[in-house]
């Protein structure tokens, strides 16, 4: 009888899944929250540095995150913006400057000046650092989740992420790669079907998404990374049951992500992985 009582159980668990309902069903599935650090460990130092980086992983971040800007003669750099103005001492923009150029700039004073209470005077001078030292300095099996920034400014950037990966040997079970560009995602999917890779979102107000817009999110990507600022549990219980992960962006507060993690995301990035993971603890 007990044995009876579990598998009737079981059944309407998995109807209840076929149907797309079950809020607790996405929630029990991914226990293991994937701790993204945002341009690093971007709260405590400046962001896509090497030593932010570094910082990601001893706060426990499973991912280094790189956005990609490309030089002036063609070399893949760790920057956000397409300017050099807001991180460096340097102005104008990325694609106008060789790499040798952008090496002369000071890439951490501009974060002790914004951020007093976080200031180190180790942060003076930092470099910018390319992708190949990225890949250098921590290995070829690490944690990569890397992002094609304005990839129409830079044509060819594909082409050139996928050389380093296979110079360098990169594990790409280990590689995820994002944009908001789904030209560029499905330019990477045409060059390296094996690349998993991850539509990014922006929404101004109420996120909504529509099963066609799933599906076609699902012939070339394996999840979605929308801002989680408009997400509700709607929302992400459709997509995390669709079969897609979701790593919404940037949840700093630990409150919305104990919410984020209840309705069933499966990962997220935020500039504060130690707090990131003291909720994964239960603290």
């Amino acid at each position: 009888m007990k044995r009876k009582m579990i598998s009737v159980i079981g059944a309407a668990v998995i109807g209840l899944n076929a149907f797309g309902g079950g809020a607790a069903l996405a929630k029990d599935m991914h226990k293991e929250i994937e701790n993204v650090s945002h341009r690093g460990a971007s709260a405590y130092a400046p962001e896509h540095t090497i030593v932010s980086y570094d910082m990601g992983e001893k706060m426990h971040g499973d991912f280094i995150e790189v956005d990609l800007q490309m030089t002036k003669d063609g070399h893949l750099i760790a920057m956000h913006d397409v300017t050099l103005d807001r991180t460096t001492n340097g102005s104008g923009s990325v694609k106008d400057y060789t790499l040798e150029e952008i090496k002369q700039l000071d890439a951490g004073s501009w974060f002790n000046e914004k951020y007093p209470y976080a200031a180190k005077a180790e942060y003076e001078g930092l470099k910018v650092p390319t992708l190949e030292e990225v890949f250098r300095k921590f290995g070829k099996n690490n944690n990569y989740y890397i992002e094609t920034k304005s990839p129409d400014v830079y044509p060819g950037m594909e082409k050139e992420l996928l050389r380093l990966v296979e110079k360098y040997n990169i594990n790409k079970d280990r590689l995820l790669v994002q944009s908001f560009s789904s030209q560029s995602l499905q330019v990477m999917n045409e060059l390296d079907p094996s690349i998993k890779l991850v539509q990014l979102i922006s929404y101004k107000s109420n996120a909504e998404i529509t099963d066609a817009e799933i599906q076609k999110i699902k012939e070339y990507a394996m999840g979605i990374g929308p801002n989680h600022t408009y997400l509700n549990e709607g929302y992400v219980q459709k997509v995390v049951n669709s079969g897609l992960e979701l790593h919404p962006y940037t949840v700093n507060d630990k409150e919305r992500m104990k919410l984020l993690i209840d309705w069933g995301v499966t990962g997220m990035f935020t500039n504060h992985p130690d707090l990131l993971h003291e909720v994964k603890k239960g603290r």
